[in-house]
């Protein structure tokens, strides 16, 4: 049987999901929170650092390494009073480091 699919945007496919607009939007949130802080991380770092999904008022970082892990937990004050200041009710900031692939 031949089949012809109709190729559809994700955004068209979000559209007729409940469950995938809602992690659309969450990549979406957690992806404008790292732009909103990027400029606070050393240009060095940026890279090794990706934005995690947030749960309540904690958001989660995503670190490539455990010296950046270290650093960004120096960092955090004010990482959280700069997502405060841009309207996000965050109290922590829980870091996840991930092994180098």
């Amino acid at each position: 049987m031949n089949r012809r699919f109709t190729p559809f945007t994700l955004q068209q496919a979000a559209d007729g999901s409940p469950t995938l607009a809602g992690l659309l939007a969450r990549a979406r949130d957690a992806g404008e929170r790292l732009r909103a802080v990027e400029e606070l991380i050393p240009v060095d770092m940026r890279p090794a650092v990706q934005a995690g999904p947030a749960e309540g008022d904690v958001w989660c970082l995503l670190v490539t390494g455990s010296a950046a892990a270290a650093k960004l937990r120096q960092l955090t004050p004010m990482l959280i009073q700069r997502l405060r200041n841009r309207g996000w009710e965050v109290s922590s900031i829980r870091l996840k480091v991930q092994a180098r692939r």
